[in-house]
């Protein structure tokens, strides 16, 4: 008998049974199920198992938080119920059976973007190091940085830029590799393709606006002249050139018979996918991108900044619910490449630590129940490193105020952010590490907006779960 098998065989039960369970796996600490009728999951009763820290529903996925004994729970709950468990892409694929048709997209965007996250965060924490000690003047009377002093840290610096140029310029190669790897293409076509869109050829994306247009190269055709721009750093002509890959390899796989697709698929594909990238799509998604990054921007430095803050501020948190906030990743990419920096991130990274900080009250609130301090502590510290789905998930959302103090809390030092044009030169950890981003003039004052979204959602939490006999 394992150390799970009663609530393993209660969860069965309390799920529908297992001609309920369409798929199942786990990650770090939750169990994920892809439910036929997610109705019939009794909730309430599932959360009551001793075993169980909470629970919710995302991306068409019922996740069951169990901590880091979720391999252990697995393995027992696949013994009780005969089920095996599947690949994390068979069950994404599973889940969206439960998703609309929103949903459906967001959860797309992310799944293009997940696997750029990490190098992205790379990106981002370069270049906070080098804004440590090539751009703050903290030697000689505020007259000199550390780059300026020590030929090794100058060195370093230089150094440094080659990886974040490669993260940040090069961009499109990734995601052009990603959408191909998700939609089951070609990959190296992809990594082609994106190749094409930030050639040394190219007139750089960043030179674009300083050059005359008599100045812009172009190729001649004769019949017709097109621009040879590139697209450093540009998020979506790189995802419209991808897809133009993905669909245009579709159709000549079909079409062409067995003995020529080795030569003729990848040839038409990419040429024509190469050849509308950059006459039709390219330009296309920079307007796009460039109107989206415009209006944001707009909201974030007009006569309603404060307004949008608050709004933003307080609402990002529901969005990580519903799954939308993955569309900021793209907004503050696109926000970097038009302005040479983000106020949104800031934003972001605030909110994730207003949602630490309510979780940290509630452990203080609950310091005398050991199955409490078992979900709260590692929440706080994932949250405050980035991580917020154990807090919101496994307390906040739980008892519900702690979730909406923490909103009011991220709202309060959005408004502060913004309102003194506190900026990112890059998307970083989502958590406190996340000044290391934040350019160094407004490093300071992003000190001081993360005290508020520490102290104000501490401080509402604690009041409003002393009152609500919260021990």
């Amino acid at each position: 008998m394992g150390k799970y098998t009663a609530d393993c065989q209660s969860l069965l039960e309390l799920l529908g049974g297992r001609e309920n369970i369409n798929a199942v796996m786990h990650c770090v600490t939750r169990m994920r199920f892809v439910l036929n009728d997610p109705s019939k999951a009794d909730i309430p009763a599932i959360e009551a198992l001793k075993s169980v820290k909470g629970s919710f529903t995302q991306a068409g996925q019922f996740q069951v938080i169990i901590g880091t004994d979720v391999a252990t729970f697995f393995n027992d709950f696949q013994q009780i119920s005969g089920i095996e468990g599947v690949s994390k892409e068979a069950a994404k694929a599973a889940a969206k059976q439960n998703q609309n048709a929103l949903q459906r997209i967001m959860t797309n965007i992310s799944e293009i973007f997940a696997p750029l996250i990490p190098a992205i965060i790379v990106g981002g924490l370069i270049l906070g190091f080098r804004n440590c000690i090539d751009s703050l003047y903290l030697f000689e009377n505020g007259t000199k940085t550390l780059c300026d002093l020590s030929q090794f840290w100058s060195g370093v610096d230089s150094f440094l830029w080659l990886i974040g140029e490669a993260v940040f310029h090069m961009l499109p190669v990734g995601i052009c590799w990603s959408v191909t790897k998700k939609m089951g293409t070609t990959q190296i076509l992809g990594i082609i393709l994106g190749l094409t869109l930030v050639s040394g050829q190219l007139l750089n994306a960043y030179a674009v606006a300083s050059t005359a247009a008599a100045d812009i190269p172009f190729w001649n055709f004769g019949f017709a002249q097109v621009k040879m721009i590139g697209y450093q750093a540009q998020v979506l002509p790189a995802i419209l050139a991808a897809f133009v890959l993905v669909y245009l390899e579709r159709f000549f796989t079909k079409i062409v018979p067995n003995v020529l697709k080795m030569i003729l698929v990848p040839f038409f594909s990419l040429t024509l996918s190469v050849m509308c990238a950059h006459f039709i799509v390219g330009p296309i998604g920079w307007k796009i991108g460039s109107a989206i990054s415009a209006v944001v921007y707009a909201g974030m430095v007009g006569s309603f900044k404060v307004v949008f803050a608050a709004v933003f501020g307080f609402f990002y948190a529901p969005l990580v619910i519903t799954g939308l906030h993955h569309m900021s990743n793209a907004i503050d990419l696109q926000l970097i490449a038009d302005f040479q920096g983000t106020m949104l991130w800031p934003m972001i990274a605030l909110s994730n630590i207003a949602q630490g900080s309510a979780v940290l009250a509630m452990s203080r609130l609950q310091r005398k129940n050991a199955q409490a301090q078992e979900i709260a502590v590692p929440a706080c510290i994932s949250c405050y490193l980035g991580v917020t789905e154990p807090a919101m998930f496994g307390v906040n959302l739980k008892y519900k105020f702690p979730f909406i103090c923490a909103m009011i809390g991220s709202s309060c030092a959005a408004v502060f952010s913004v309102a003194f044009h506190v900026t990112a030169n890059a998307i970083g950890v989502g958590g406190l590490p996340g000044i290391l981003s934040i350019q160094p003039a407004y490093m300071g004052l992003f000190a001081i907006a993360m005290a508020i979204a520490i102290v104000v959602p501490f401080v509402l939490t604690m009041v409003v779960g002393k009152k609500k006999g919260i021990y």
